[in-house]
């Protein structure tokens, strides 16, 4: 095997009229096996800002040895310069590279803090306009079938139905009985030193049926249904199957929106129902165990202590909740740009968002409720 040849650089002529002279291989490899004399007179060169270049010597040059010249130059091509065509190209896709990254950052003024706080501000009303859009497409679908029933999309509502619903419903249902039993256990253990064992049913009838179930429905759902519906919706995007059904004349609102939707304002109240039912028979078992209470007496005493009005709360927020959580994770799907990274983005901005808007719904409606359903002592 050949030695590479060496990366030379000499220096020529008297001091403030010396040219550089450059030579041997300009690779990895000969800068490798140059080490330190090519740094020193490199460093040498550096001083010298107006020197003359001669690069005609050099026998290979590759992308190691162009960058080490080009971060020696000072990120730009010397004035005088003599190389062959074939160098001539690389240091000219070099100067090509815009340097923005090397250069200091422009100097703050007193405004800058005005700036950073409207860059968000911005983006929040691009966002709001979007949103609003899809709003008022929805509402134009909803008058269109109820004007044109036959264009009502029962195949993909009930689709969506059976995906959103009921493959939703043994997650929601083991959850809810786990923490139906965790509630229990520990409102148990403070109930008991005061003697108040059978307050433990308006503890789980109120905080489960009116607050707990909605909210760890709608959370779920979220995680579950509204991630799977953005996923869904980007990968369209990706694939442009969107601007498919665009091109074909296919409304995306009315086929692929709207079903989710109206499924999921269906599916969520019985969701809630469920999950409810679920945690208050978890209650119930974990009551039996602790406090040695009998079914019969639980079920007797519960809708004493909860009256109706509690389900048709929760019942509400069922409802908004699910319109809620296939709004948020629509318009996120249609936010994502045909790329991986944009759909992974926008899939965690739906189910962040979507619970966040879930705890302020259910924060509106519980200030708005608050003297409904209560028993008065």
């Amino acid at each position: 095997m050949l030695p590479v040849p060496l990366a030379t650089l000499e220096l020529l002529g008297p001091p403030g009229e010396r040219s550089a002279t450059l030579s041997g291989a300009w690779t990895l490899a000969g800068l490798r096996n140059a080490g330190e004399s090519l740094e020193r007179a490199l460093a040498d060169a550096m001083t010298e800002p107006d020197l003359a270049w001669n690069a005609l010597g050099i026998d290979a040059l590759d992308s190691a040895g162009a960058v080490r010249l080009w971060r020696a130059w000072g990120q730009a091509l010397p004035l005088a310069l003599l190389s062959r065509p074939e160098h001539g190209r690389i240091f000219d896709r070099l100067a090509a590279v815009p340097q923005d990254e090397a250069k200091a950052p422009p100097p703050q003024g007193p405004t800058e803090w005005i700036i950073a706080l409207g860059r968000p501000l911005l983006v929040l009303r691009t966002v709001l306009a979007d949103f609003l859009a899809l709003l008022g497409q929805l509402a134009l679908d909803l008058l269109h079938v109820c004007r044109h029933p036959a264009d009502m999309p029962w195949k993909e509502i009930s689709a969506n139905l059976f995906k959103s619903g009921v493959r939703a419903m043994p997650v929601t249902a083991l959850v809810g009985f786990l923490i139906g039993v965790v509630l229990s256990y520990l409102s148990a253990l403070q109930l008991r030193q005061f003697g108040a064992d059978v307050f433990i049913i308006n503890i789980l009838g109120m905080g489960i049926v009116r607050e707990l179930g909605p909210v760890l429905t709608a959370v779920l759902v979220a995680g579950r249904s509204g991630s799977a519906m953005t996923a869904q919706l980007g990968v369209m995007r990706v694939t442009e199957e969107i601007d498919a059904l665009a091109t074909m004349g296919v409304s995306r609102s009315l086929r692929l929106i709207f079903p989710k939707v109206v499924a999921l304002a269906i599916a969520m109240p019985l969701l809630v129902l469920w999950t409810s039912a679920m945690a208050i028979i978890g209650g119930m078992v974990s009551a039996w165990s602790q406090l040695n209470m009998s079914h019969n007496f639980f079920f007797q005493i519960l809708p004493r202590v909860v009256p109706l009005e509690n389900l048709w709360i929760a019942q509400g927020k069922g409802f908004t909740f699910g319109i809620a959580v296939a709004l948020v994770a629509c318009h996120f799907g249609l936010r994502v740009r045909p790329n991986t990274e944009s759909l992974s983005a926008n899939t965690t901005s739906s189910v962040v968002t979507a619970i966040t808007a879930v705890i302020l719904i259910d924060a509106v409606i519980a200030i708005a409720t608050r003297g409904i359903g209560v028993p008065k002592l």
